[in-house]
């Protein structure tokens, strides 16, 4: 299976959002409790960001929970870096914490005012955000991507057009 740029050659576990309560904690960790109820960022950003130029566009060098190579969080136990642990307040169950993907909807205002709504990437949240337009009521939602497959997909759920992207620079210019 090929993911981006990456070719996946073994097992591995998959999974972004992810929310639980902790079970056990390192001797160093001081932020967290067993017992706590937390979730945390699938984002694996080191402590000194190292920036990476492609193209001639810088790139934050990272890595992400449940891409390859990077096992995820669909499993019954995980290890994830304390500072990307966040407790949770009373009032957000478990279940709520892992909505992050529908948190990129809210702030767009979404309404059947709106003339058209364009998403950039077909991906799981993407497809989560069409979903969430189609429901607040956008009349015309267009998707693009690089992957035909995930632009088929989004025709296919509920998109009304969809635009193939390149990721060569040099094709993008002379469009």
């Amino acid at each position: 299976m090929q993911v981006a740029d990456f070719i996946v050659k073994k097992r591995m576990v998959i999974g972004h959002e992810c929310a639980g309560v902790i079970k056990d904690i390192g001797s160093t960790v001081k932020s967290l409790a067993v017992g706590d109820r937390v979730a945390w960022s699938p984002v694996l950003v080191a402590k000194v960001v190292i920036f990476v130029k492609v193209e001639g566009i810088a790139y934050a060098k990272m890595k992400f929970f449940g891409s390859p190579p990077t096992n995820g969080s669909l499993a019954n136990q995980v290890v994830h870096p304390e500072n990307l642990v966040f407790k949770l307040p009373d009032k957000v169950s478990l279940e709520g914490a892992i909505c992050e993907p529908l948190s990129v909807v809210s702030p767009c205002h979404v309404t059947p005012n709106n003339k058209v709504v364009l998403i950039f990437a077909a991906g799981p949240i993407g497809l989560v955000t069409m979903l969430a337009a189609c429901t607040f009521g956008a009349p015309k939602i267009i998707i693009a991507d690089v992957d035909d497959c995930r632009l088929s997909y989004a025709k296919n759920l509920s998109a009304d057009g969809t635009i193939q992207v390149s990721t060569n620079m040099q094709v993008m210019r002379k469009q």
